[in-house]
């Protein structure tokens, strides 16, 4: 059973959300939440697997709500999806920085809301096609900023390959199939990359590649390719 919380200050939303998530066999609703504080002291008592998120609320934004759940090692488990209205905004960054597993729009089809929960509690980055072009579309518009992700000389040239393809989008399988390794051994150099740079899901690996300049984003979208590769 997945278990949801969603924060969100339109009380409609909310209702409609719990409405689609509560008829689905194997997820349930635990609670809900109109600001950011209430929000975070309802994620402290329930420990849910997924939170829904908005951004804009009172007393709390969803951002701030975002970093003090992932700063809490009790709540280590919880992954939040910030739910968004306009797909990339100024607050994309700095939700990702504070450990947003990833962003759902608002307007997203009722079967891709069921399937985000489902990749969000397992613990896989989870970014709409749309926000996944534009936010490395900003990326080119930045130059590496590697004083901000320290860590890349701890990852073999491996894990430096499998984190530069999973910010590309790919999936484990897919990976796998392109470094011609079992799905297992690809997991286990995400996994292992992740714990080396302290990194809470595989999105926040994905802003480590960019910022790191591990991924050069001037490349065509698709291609795989890392900065100092073996």
């Amino acid at each position: 059973m997945i278990r949801v919380v969603i924060v969100d200050d339109q009380a409609l939303m909310r209702a409609g959300f719990r409405a689609l998530l509560d008829a689905e066999d194997g997820i349930e609703v635990v609670g809900e939440a109109a600001d950011g504080r209430t929000g975070v002291e309802l994620v402290r008592g329930h420990t849910p697997d997924v939170v829904l998120m908005d951004v804009q609320m009172p007393v709390m934004t969803g951002i701030d709500a975002t970093r003090e759940i992932a700063a809490d090692p009790a709540l280590a488990g919880v992954h939040v999806v910030i739910l968004t209205n306009y797909g990339l905004d100024e607050y994309v960054f700095d939700a990702l920085r504070a450990g947003a597993a990833g962003f759902l729009l608002k307007d997203t089809e009722p079967a891709e809301l069921l399937r985000a929960v489902g990749v969000a509690a397992g613990g896989e980055a989870l970014l709409s096609p749309s926000v996944t072009r534009r936010l490395i579309g900003e990326f080119v518009s930045r130059p590496p900023d590697r004083a901000t992700a320290p860590g890349l000389e701890t990852l073999t040239r491996r894990e430096r390959e499998a984190t530069a393809l999973a910010a590309r989008g790919l999936t484990n399988e897919e990976i796998a199939v392109h470094m011609v390794v079992s799905p297992f051994t690809a997991k286990t150099h995400i996994s292992r990359a992740m714990t080396k740079l302290g990194a809470r899901d595989r999105a926040q690996l994905v802003v480590f590649a960019y910022e790191s300049g591990l991924v050069e984003a001037r490349r065509p979208p698709g291609v795989p390719g890392s900065a100092g590769q073996e």
